[in-house]
């Protein structure tokens, strides 16, 4: 059993190794000549004019956060689906406290406005 976790060590141990030596191989091969056309602010190959703050409507980026919620939920409901008749029904209790959590979750965007679209 000890081998067990020393085969995990050893591999989180080259994993966090390796990304060390990935950064300090970056570190040293890069080109460091700075000169003042390099530190510019880089946008879409025009100079700014003017303000730049621009407002983006929250409407995009509630969307996107419940879709994504959303998207997590399948991929627990995946597993729990294929081995369904294995379970029992602790584990079926279980996961329709976990989709209720969710459907709560949804009725609270729906009633705050986050899935109209002005």
């Amino acid at each position: 059993m000890n081998r067990d976790y020393g085969t995990l060590g050893i591999f989180l141990l080259g994993g966090i190794a390796f990304g060390f030596i990935i950064i300090i191989t970056n570190w040293l091969v890069r080109p460091k000549r700075p000169n003042s056309e390099k530190e510019k602010t880089y946008e879409c190959g025009m100079d700014t004019q003017g303000p730049t703050w621009v407002q983006f409507k929250i409407s995009y980026f509630l969307y996107a956060l419940i879709f994504v919620i959303f998207d997590v939920e399948t991929v627990f409901l995946y597993p729990w689906a294929v081995a369904f008749k294995s379970l029992g029904l602790f584990v079926f209790v279980e996961m329709c406290i976990f989709v209720g959590i969710l459907v709560l979750g949804l009725w609270y965007a729906w009633k705050k406005g986050a899935l109209e679209w002005k």
